[in-house]
C-alpha cells in the first residue's frame, strides 16, 4: 500500500472512529433519559395509595334498647351532666294495626262522561268512601245482607277510614272503596282508591286501565317517634362499663325531674351493621381499586416500552462497541504500514 493510500485510509478509519463514538455517546444520553423516564413512573408507582377495602367494624355500633309495654325504644344519645344525671334521646317505635298501607294494584273499568265517570274493578263498583248515595246496595255483595243499622255503623267506620286516608295523603283527596271478601277469614275487607288516580289514569278503546291502579287497605304498619332531651335520667354500668339500666325519672306541673322517682328499664346490648352505608363504602372501593389496577397497567405498559428501547439501544451499542474494536485493530494495522513506508522513505533519502 502506498503512503498516499495509507494516510487516506487512516483518515477514513479516523473519521468512522469518530462517529462511532459519537453515536455511541448519543445512544448512552438516550438510554439515560430512558432511564429517567423509567425511575419516575417507578416512583409514581410507590407514591400510589393502594385501596383497602372497608371493614366491617367500622361500620358497626352499639344500640341499646328498652323495652315499654308494647313500645321498642332505641336510645340515640346519651349526655352526662354536671350533677351526673343523663340527658338521654330515643326512638320510640311501636306497631299500629289501624293503618293505611299499600295493597294489591287493580285494571279499573270506566264509564259514562268527564265529571260523571263510574268506575268498577271486575263486577264490582267503586263508590264514594263514607256515602252510599246514589249508590245501588242491593247490587253490592256486602252492603246487600247489612241492615240499615248496620249500614250506619259501616259509614261512621268509613269516616274513621277517610280521616285516616285524607292525613297521609291530603285533605283534598277524594277516595273510592270496594269490599272484597277474605276467603280465609270471611269478613270483607276494604280497599280505598284515589279519584285522582282514577281520573288521571289512560284508558283504552275499552275503557280499561292501561296500567294497574295503586289501591289501599287497612293494616299493620311500623310506627316511630323521636322522644328528645329527657332530663334528669340516670344510668347504671356493669364492671366492663356497658350500660345494663336507664331510669327515667316523673316530672312536676313545671317540667322538671322529680328526685328518686321513675321506672327503671332494663337496657339490651346489640351490634348493628349500617349496611346502607357500609355498601357505599365497598362501590367506592371496588371503584378505587378499578382506577388503581388501571392506572398500575398503563404504567407498567409504558415501562415495557421503555424497556423495549433501551434494549435496542443497548444491542446497537454492543455493535458499535464490535464495529469500534474493529476499527482501532484496522488503524493500528495502517499505522503500521504508515510508519514502515516513512522508515523506508527515510532510509532512501538518507
Amino acid at each position: 500500500m502506498g503512503m498516499a493510500a495509507s494516510q487516506a485510509r487512516f483518515l477514513g478509519l479516523t473519521a468512522r472512529k469518530n462517529n462511532v463514538e459519537y453515536e455511541g455517546q448519543q445512544i448512552n444520553q438516550q438510554r439515560t433519559a430512558l432511564s429517567n423516564q423509567s425511575a419516575n413512573y417507578y416512583n409514581n408507582l410507590l407514591g400510589m395509595s393502594v385501596p383497602v377495602p372497608p371493614s366491617v367494624d367500622d361500620f358497626t355500633k352499639t344500640v341499646y334498647t328498652f323495652s315499654d309495654g308494647a313500645l321498642t325504644n332505641q336510645i340515640t344519645a346519651m349526655m352526662i351532666q354536671n350533677d351526673g344525671s343523663y340527658k338521654v334521646s330515643y326512638i320510640r317505635q311501636w306497631t299500629d294495626d289501624f293503618s293505611v298501607v299499600a295493597a294489591s294494584t287493580s285494571i279499573v273499568n270506566r264509564t259514562g262522561t268527564a265529571g260523571n265517570y263510574t268506575y268498577k274493578i271486575g263486577a264490582n263498583t267503586l263508590r264514594t268512601l263514607g256515602s252510599t248515595d246514589g249508590y245501588d246496595t242491593d247490587s253490592d255483595a256486602y252492603l246487600k245482607d247489612l241492615s240499615e243499622e248496620e249500614i250506619e255503623d259501616l259509614m261512621e267506620e268509613e269516616e274513621a277510614y277517610l280521616a285516616l286516608l285524607k292525613e297521609k295523603y291530603g285533605q283534598d283527596e277524594e277516595f273510592l272503596v270496594r269490599y272484597v271478601k277474605n276467603s280465609t277469614t270471611e269478613e270483607y275487607v276494604p280497599y280505598f282508591y284515589k279519584v285522582s288516580d282514577l281520573d288521571n289514569s289512560t284508558y283504552d278503546s275499552n275503557n280499561n286501565s292501561q296500567s294497574n291502579i295503586s289501591c289501599y287497605t287497612i293494616g299493620s304498619e311500623t310506627k316511630t317517634e323521636e322522644v328528645k332531651a329527657i332530663e334528669g335520667c340516670s344510668i347504671e354500668k356493669d364492671s366492663s362499663g356497658r350500660y345494663i339500666n336507664i331510669t327515667i325519672p316523673e316530672y312536676d306541673d313545671d317540667g322538671n325531674p322529680i328526685q328518686n322517682s321513675g321506672v327503671t328499664y332494663s337496657l339490651t346490648t346489640t351490634s348493628v351493621k349500617d349496611e346502607d352505608a357500609y355498601e357505599d363504602a365497598m362501590n367506592q372501593y371496588e371503584y378505587d381499586k378499578y382506577e388503581y389496577d388501571q392506572a398500575i397497567n398503563e404504567i407498567n405498559a409504558k415501562i415495557e416500552i421503555i424497556q423495549a428501547q433501551d434494549k435496542n439501544l443497548e444491542l446497537r451499542l454492543k455493535q458499535l462497541d464490535t464495529e469500534q474494536d474493529a476499527i482501532s485493530t484496522e488503524i493500528d494495522a495502517v499505522q503500521k504500514v504508515i510508519e514502515k513506508n516513512t522508515e523506508s522513505s527515510f532510509k532512501t533519502f538518507g
